[in-house]
Parts: C-alpha cells; sequence; structure tokens
C-alpha cells in the first residue's frame, strides 16, 4: 500500500523535455493554430473537427482533451484572438494627451493587427458573426470594451471624471463603424491598403470627439 502511494506521487514522464501538462497544451495550441487557418480559408460551418485535427497532425482523443466540440474551439479561439489584439491597442495608447495622435496610434494598432493576417480579421469579425446566442453576446460585449477603451481615452484627454451620455453613444458608434468598415473591406477583397483605413477611422474619431467638445 505504501508502494502505490509513492508511485501515484512520482511525477507524470517526460517526453522531449516535456511533461503532461506542457504536452496537453502545445496540442492544445497546434488545434488552435489549425483552427485559425481553416475557419479563415474555408469557413468555421465547413471545417469538421476531423479537418481540425487532420491539420493539426493530432488524432480527434487529443481534440476532445482540449474542447468539448467544434464550437468550443471556435469560443476559445475568439477569445484567444480578442486577447491579443485588445492588448496590442491598448500598448498603443500610452500617456500621450494629444488626442489626434493618441487616436491615431491606437487606430494604427487595432487595425494593423487584424490586417497584417487576416486570418484573424476573418474570425474575428465574419466568422463568430450568428454562430450561437452565446458567441453573440461575447462579440457584443467586446464591441461595448472597445467603446468603453475609446471613452476612457476621451475622459484622460480631458481629465474627465466620466463620459456624458453623448460622448459614450458616439464611442458605441464609432466602434461599430470601425467595425462594419473592415468587413466590407474583407468582402470588397483587400481594395485599399490598411493605412488608408486608418486616415478614415482616425478622421471618423477625431470628427466625432470634436463635435462633442463643442
Amino acid at each position: 500500500m505504501t508502494q502505490n502511494a509513492g508511485h501515484q506521487q512520482r511525477p507524470g514522464r517526460r517526453y522531449s523535455g516535456l511533461d503532461a501538462s506542457e504536452r496537453t497544451r502545445q496540442r492544445r495550441e497546434a488545434l488552435l493554430d489549425a483552427a485559425l487557418e481553416l475557419f479563415a480559408s474555408q469557413g468555421y460551418s465547413a471545417t469538421s473537427v476531423k479537418q481540425l485535427c487532420r491539420q493539426a497532425g493530432l488524432t480527434e482523443r487529443y481534440f476532445y482533451e482540449s474542447f468539448r466540440d467544434r464550437h468550443a474551439c471556435l469560443v476559445a479561439l475568439y477569445d484567444e484572438l480578442v486577447d491579443r489584439l485588445r492588448a496590442t491597442t491598448v500598448a498603443a495608447l500610452d500617456d500621450e494627451r494629444e488626442a489626434d495622435a493618441v487616436t491615431w496610434r491606437g487606430l494604427s494598432a487595432f487595425v494593423e493587427h487584424l490586417t497584417v493576417d487576416t486570418r484573424r480579421a476573418r474570425v474575428v469579425l465574419l466568422e463568430v458573426v450568428g454562430v450561437s446566442a452565446e458567441l453573440e453576446n461575447r462579440r457584443h460585449a467586446v464591441l461595448r470594451e472597445f467603446a468603453e477603451l475609446t471613452t476612457a481615452v476621451w475622459l484622460r484627454i480631458d481629465d474627465q471624471a466620466a463620459p456624458t451620455d453623448r460622448q459614450r453613444l458616439a464611442a458605441v458608434g464609432l466602434v461599430g463603424a470601425v467595425n462594419h468598415l473592415l468587413v466590407d473591406w474583407l468582402h470588397r477583397g483587400q481594395e485599399e491598403p490598411p493605412t488608408v483605413l486608418v486616415e478614415t477611422c482616425s478622421a471618423l474619431f477625431e470628427g466625432a470627439r470634436r463635435q462633442l467638445d463643442a
């Protein structure tokens, strides 16, 4: 009995220098990489678990080790992509207090992150739309978060304690406009360079802010 207890306490075997939890994490990352590629290239609805596993070079049992089903995989991928997008955007919003400059930097970071690898944009802006009530709730919460980030920047620049109703509504509308502009850009075959998207979005944000200040 003592021997069995000692055996149970041994750490798991290591393969190629990785323990069991590290191998599980690597398999999960491989599946998310496969999901990013296939959901963006052929669409979520056209992608099966079997195809995801083939793309990742794993068997299906390893898929279900990390995800309940294909929908859970999409949710996990969406959350990961949004977390990276948010972090990249926030990092660009330093303590600069000149409104136009900070607007340009934030929008540049946001647009570049989505357009430098359009797979990200396709999943975040297209493939999650209408899939489920859960994802719709998540998607709208993300849009609200970016609207709140917008008003937070405005408040910092103006030394203002809280946003007005007009500022809050304007931020929601501006974030929605950027979202749709990028969706339209994807549908039209990415005709304009990303710098033109940034210029257009910046003009919208700057114009709205000036009207609100007036």
